[in-house]
């Protein structure tokens, strides 16, 4: 289990836009079946805010293969691109994600939501110094966007720079101090210097808010793990985790302890 997410950023690319059904399809790896999509062929129709946000809730193949048809029904959609590329590095297709975010920023480069997507697609890629450029035009943007702060901070965390990462994230916490996931961010960078007292309190606190996610808990896990407090760390990997999955982890755990 890593100690934190990883933020990273290609640099913008201006290549020819493929069509982004046939990005996706392009990959063996997740084959979306049926037939391609010819030149012959129509896009599909623009679909309605209401059948925009039931796809929201597909799951992530589905997800990318929707918001890819709205995409190729109008390439100059922010809210496709921006999704689409979100759907792409949720399924690990980091560089697509990286490339359909830039192809919106060419068309529209202060929009906030691309340039969020651009860092946490180079975050989840485990390099965050190239999410820091992106981040700190979209506060530029959007000077009270809570996470454009918090994102920034991991970058910076990422990038070795730890200083800069802790005054991002108590401007994030400053922004939004009740937020889960601030708190969160904040708490594994704090982990990550080796202040997991501090983490552990920052972690207790964000698992109480309403907005706490798994990810949220299972932090909360580690840095009780990481300290030798297994036994609560084993309650919450059991209740949160399939059996094989928490095993794995409680080793983890009990190994780091030792350590």
């Amino acid at each position: 289990m890593c100690r934190k997410r990883a933020f990273a950023a290609t640099a913008q690319m201006l290549t020819p836009w493929l069509g982004a059904a046939a990005l996706l399809a392009a990959s063996p790896a997740f084959a979306l079946g049926g037939p391609a999509q010819t030149a012959a062929q129509a896009p599909p129709p623009k679909t309605s805010p209401e059948v925009r946000a039931q796809a929201d809730r597909l799951e992530p193949l589905a997800r990318a293969a929707f918001w890819a048809s709205q995409v190729d029904a109008d390439p100059k959609d922010p809210e496709a691109g921006v999704k689409l590329a979100a759907s792409l590095r949720t399924l690990g297709r980091y560089d697509e994600a990286a490339r359909v975010a830039d192809k919106v920023l060419v068309l529209h480069p202060q929009n906030v939501e691309a340039l969020l997507e651009k860092a946490r697609t180079a975050v989840a890629a485990g390099q965050g110094f190239y999410a820091i450029d992106p981040t700190r035009q979209a506060l530029q943007a959007a000077p009270k966007d809570w996470r454009a702060a918090t994102l920034l901070g991991v970058a910076m965390d990422q990038a070795r720079r730890p200083a800069e990462a802790l005054e991002a994230h108590r401007k994030a916490m400053q922004m939004a101090p009740d937020n889960a996931a601030v708190l969160s961010n904040a708490a594994m960078f704090y982990a990550s210097q080796g202040d997991r007292a501090q983490a552990e309190a920052l972690l207790r606190k964000a698992v109480a808010k309403p907005d706490a996610t798994l990810q949220v808990r299972q932090n909360l896990a580690l840095v009780l793990g990481l300290q030798g407090k297994l036994a609560e760390a084993e309650k919450i990997e059991r209740e949160d985790l399939p059996p094989r999955m928490a095993e794995a982890n409680l080793d983890y755990f009990k190994a780091a302890s030792a350590r």
